[in-house]
C-alpha cells in the first residue's frame, strides 16, 4: 500500500472519531473539558517516547491496549467523555491514529467557535506571550480568532512553520539552510 493511501486512511479515521467524540461532548456541553484532557494526553505523548511507541505499536493486543489506556486514564484524571473514548480507540486497534484525532478535533471544536485553527512547528516550545502574539498576527492576516495547535521539532533548528487551511508559511532555519545550500551548489 503507498504512504499516502495509509495517511489518508488514518486522516479519514481520525476525522470519524473525532466528529464523534466532538458530537458527545457538545451534547453533554463538555467540549472545553474534553479539549482540556486530549491536550493533555497530547502532551503525555509528547513527552513519553515509550507512550509515543505503544500507541504506534501493532504488538500489543487489544487488550493490552484497552487496560493501558485504561489505567492512564484514571491516573491521569481524565473525564468520563475522554476515558471512554480512548478505551473505544483502543478497542478497535486504532491507537496509532490517536494524534491525527486529537488534531481533528481541535479542528473541529475551533471550527465550531467561528476559529480558524493553524498548525505551528517550532524548535522550540512558545511562551505564552509568544503564543498570544503569534494568534494577533494570524488574526490579522485571517480576519478571524485562531486557534493554535504548537508542536516541539528541534529538527527544524529555529524559526517557525505555520499551517492556516491550505496556506503554510515556512521561516524554519532548516528550509533556509537547505535552500542556501542548493543555491551554493548551482553557482559552483
Amino acid at each position: 500500500m503507498p504512504v499516502a493511501d495509509t495517511s489518508q486512511h488514518t486522516s479519514g479515521v481520525a476525522e470519524r472519531y473525532a466528529s464523534s467524540l466532538f458530537e458527545l461532548a457538545l451534547e453533554e456541553g463538555a467540549v472545553p473539558a474534553v479539549t482540556a484532557d486530549l491536550d493533555r494526553f497530547q502532551a503525555m505523548l509528547d513527552e513519553s517516547a515509550d507512550l509515543k511507541r505503544f500507541v504506534s505499536s501493532p504488538v500489543f493486543s487489544a487488550e493490552e491496549q484497552v487496560g493501558a489506556v485504561q489505567a492512564l486514564a484514571a491516573k491521569a484524571g481524565f473525564g468520563v467523555l475522554v476515558g471512554n473514548f480512548l478505551k473505544v480507540v483502543a478497542g478497535n486497534r486504532r491507537l496509532f491514529a490517536l494524534p491525527g484525532m486529537i488534531k481533528a478535533f481541535r479542528i473541529i471544536a475551533a471550527r465550531h467557535r467561528g476559529e480558524v485553527s493553524a498548525e505551528v512547528t517550532s524548535a522550540h516550545a512558545l511562551t505564552k506571550a509568544q503564543e498570544d502574539e503569534l494568534k494577533a498576527a494570524l488574526k490579522g492576516v485571517t480576519g478571524k480568532d485562531v486557534a493554535i495547535n504548537v508542536t516541539v521539532d528541534p529538527s527544524i533548528l529555529g524559526g517557525l512553520i505555520v499551517k492556516v487551511g491550505s496556506r503554510q508559511i515556512d521561516t524554519s532555519l532548516r528550509t533556509k539552510l537547505s535552500t542556501l545550500k542548493l543555491a551554493l551548489k548551482e553557482v559552483g
